[in-house]
C-alpha cells in the first residue's frame, strides 16, 4: 500500500467520524486506508510464578484489535471498495502518529476521544502532531462537517506555501472552490522608515491595505493556472486572525493552514492562533507544512 491515508481511532464517536472523514479522502485520492491504534501496554513486575496479568493483558489485546476491526467496517460503509489495513501499535498516540506520517499522504484523527488517543487534542499533543508530523494532519471536529469551499488561511511566506498547494489540490479532489482569507492589521506589517533622520511615519491604512491585497494575490500566484476549474475569492480582512478564521470556518468544508508564518498569521501553532482555530473552528482543519523530501506526492 503506497502513501495510505492514515487515521487515528480509539472507539470513541469522534475518532469513528474521524475514520469516514479517512475514507473519503483516501477515496477521493485512489489510496489505501490504514487504521491506527496506539497502545501503551501494561508495565507490570513479573512474579518468579505463573503471571496473574497474562488474561488482563490478553484482554486488553483483544480489545483492541475489536477496536480497528469495528473502524475498518465503518470505513467500509463509506468506500466499500477501499483497500483497509488495520494495525494495533505499541507506544504513546503521539510517537505513533508520527512515526507514520513518515509513510502517509494524509493523517487524520478526531478532535477528542478515548483510550489510545484520549485528549489528543486537548492540549499541546495536537500543536506537536500538527507541527512534526511529516504529512498533511486533518483534525475531524465532533460536529458534522458540511459541504462548502476549502478556506485557506495565507500569510504570504514561504512557509505558508504547502497550505496553499495542499488547499488547491483538495479543492480540486472536492470539486469546489477556495476562499483564500488573509487577515492583517497594522502591527503585522513591518514599517519602512523614510530616508534621512527623520521618525518612521504612521504607516498609512489604504497604502497598508494594497500592499496586504498584493501580498495575498502573489501568494496564490501560479496555482489558478495550475487548477483553472477551481474558482478562487480573494478575502482581505482588517483584524484579529483567529476571529477571522473561525467564523469563516462555519461556511466552509475544510481549513488549511500552513505551520507557521508572518504578519496576520504570526506564531501559527505557536501560540494561541493554533490553539483557538484547533479547538473552535467549526468545520474540519488540516495544518500543511514543508515536509521535506517525500516520493509522494499528496
Amino acid at each position: 500500500m503506497n502513501m495510505p491515508v492514515v487515521v487515528g481511532v480509539d472507539g470513541s464517536p469522534s475518532s469513528l467520524e474521524a475514520v469516514a472523514v479517512a475514507a473519503r479522502e483516501a477515496r477521493l485520492r485512489g489510496r489505501g486506508l490504514k487504521v491506527v491504534h496506539a497502545f501503551l501496554w501494561p508495565i507490570v513486575y513479573v512474579p518468579l510464578g505463573p503471571w496473574p496479568m497474562g488474561q488482563a493483558v490478553d484482554a486488553l489485546r483483544e480489545e483492541a484489535g475489536r477496536l480497528v476491526t469495528e473502524a475498518a467496517e465503518h470505513a467500509r460503509s463509506v468506500a466499500p471498495d477501499l483497500e483497509i489495513r488495520c494495525a494495533v501499535l505499541a507506544g504513546g498516540p503521539l510517537p505513533v502518529l508520527e512515526a507514520e506520517s513518515h509513510g502517509a499522504a494524509l493523517v487524520v484523527v478526531g478532535s477528542r476521544g478515548t483510550g489510545g488517543f484520549m485528549g489528543l487534542l486537548l492540549g499541546s499533543t495536537a500543536i506537536q502532531l500538527a507541527g512534526h508530523a511529516h504529512c498533511p494532519v486533518l483534525v475531524v471536529r465532533d460536529r458534522p462537517a458540511l459541504a462548502g469551499p476549502v478556506l485557506l488561511g495565507v500569510d504570504g511566506s514561504p512557509a505558508g506555501e504547502p497550505a496553499v498547494d495542499f488547499a488547491f489540490a483538495e479543492a480540486a479532489l472536492r470539486k469546489t472552490g477556495i476562499v483564500a482569507l488573509h487577515a492583517w492589521t497594522p502591527w503585522s506589517v513591518p514599517v519602512t522608515p523614510p530616508p534621512g533622520p527623520s521618525a518612521p511615519h504612521p504607516p498609512d491604512p489604504a497604502a497598508l491595505a494594497d500592499r496586504e491585497r498584493r501580498l495575498l494575490a502573489e501568494a496564490l500566484a501560479g496555482r489558478q493556472e495550475q487548477y483553472p476549474q477551481v474558482p478562487v475569492d480573494h478575502v482581505l480582512v482588517k483584524g484579529d486572525a483567529r476571529e477571522a478564521l473561525i467564523e469563516a470556518s462555519g461556511r466552509a468544508g475544510l481549513l488549511v493552514l500552513g505551520a507557521r508564518g508572518h504578519g496576520g498569521f504570526a506564531g501559527l501553532l505557536l501560540g494561541s492562533v493554533s490553539q483557538a482555530v484547533l479547538h473552535h473552528a467549526t468545520c474540519p482543519v488540516t495544518v500543511a507544512r514543508h515536509f521535506g523530501d517525500r516520493r509522494d506526492d499528496v
